[in-house]
Order: structure tokens, then sequence, then C-alpha cells
């Protein structure tokens, strides 16, 4: 049906929203509760996470607190609210063991951390929406990875996290930043 959102595949950490975890399935499955509203999703490594309604929204695996909703190492295959992103989200995407979401216009992560996944200028990991330095206004889009994440502000693309292949577009590789950097528009860069 419109809005609903559906996953298939494996289910080893709830990560479909729908069966037992362990389970797995090869058709499209409804996701438990999301059977209308939803206008974004995204699926991490072993969690999942949409926009119902402008609010966010998380399911599998909570290791690193990536759902924004329960204590860390905890699982869950049902859709649970992420904390204090009731109203407001206009985009989310789940890396590895993070999320991340536009709100409002800012950009805020939640989860694993070390790396500088959050962009939050530490390194300590946050089971709760964490503002992304100095993005605040203006973002447009937002994108996770493995270990880093990237941002549209003001139509000029941002970075920050793990930067051993040169992700980030600095120029640079083999270091991490836990803050956002400009990606390089400079062809002649390289790592």
């Amino acid at each position: 049906s419109d809005g609903a959102a559906k996953c298939w595949g494996a289910n080893n950490y709830g990560q479909l929203g729908a069966a037992i975890p362990g389970s797995e399935t090869r058709v499209p499955t409804q996701v438990q509760g999301l059977t209308g509203g939803v206008t974004a999703i995204a699926a991490g490594y072993s969690h999942a996470c949409a926009v119902v309604d402008g609010a966010a929204k998380c399911w599998g695996d909570n290791q690193f607190g990536q759902l924004g909703a329960t204590t860390p190492g905890s699982q869950t295959p049902v859709p649970t609210q992420v904390q204090g992103l009731t109203t407001g989200v206009t985009a989310i995407s789940a890396g590895r063991s993070f999320t991340c979401a536009v709100v409002d216009g800012a950009a805020e992560c939640w989860g694993r951390n070390d790396l500088g996944q959050l962009g939050s200028g530490t390194a300590v990991a946050s089971t709760l929406p964490t503002q992304v330095q100095g993005l605040t206004t203006g973002v447009t889009a937002i994108a996770a990875g493995d270990d880093h994440a990237c941002a549209v502000v003001g139509g000029a693309a941002k970075c920050w996290g793990f930067n051993d292949a040169g992700q980030l577009g600095d120029g640079a590789a083999g270091h991490s930043t836990n803050v956002p950097t400009t990606v390089s528009n400079d062809p002649s860069a390289k790592g």
C-alpha cells in the first residue's frame, strides 16, 4: 500500500522489522506497524530506519546505540521511535553501526563513534541524536557509509569519519576526522 515499508533478506538482528530475528525472507515483507506515512527508508549493515510522518524510527541491531532509542546491546525487530525525533525529519541514512538524519535542516547522528562517524567533535558514542558540528541549517541530503558520513549543505558536500581510502574527498587519506570537512573540488588533489 502507499507509504508502507517492506523489507527482505537476512534477519539475524531483526533488521527486517517483521519476523523473528534469525529467520530470513526472500520476498518483501511488511515492516511491523509501518503501513503508511513512510517517506524515506535506509538499510544499514544490521539495522534499518525510516522517516514516518516526519518522525524517525529504527529497528534491528543496537549494539552501539544506532537505533537511537534503547540501551546499547539490545536489538528489536519492531520499529522504535528515535529519541527526540518526532517531527521535522526529512532524510535518514543508516551506516554500519550508526545513523544520521536531516532534522529541520540540521544534521544529527547517533550510534558508534570510534572513528568520528557522528561528526560531533568527539569520539564518544551516543544513543541520542547528536548535532553534527557546524551543520545546523541548510542541510538538504545526508548519507552514511561504513564508518563515515557526508551531507549536502548550502550546495557544498561535507564529510566526516574514517578516511583510510580517501572517502572524505579532502585530498588526503589515512586519517579520521570527527568534524565535517569540505569535499575538495580540486581534481588534482590526491591522497
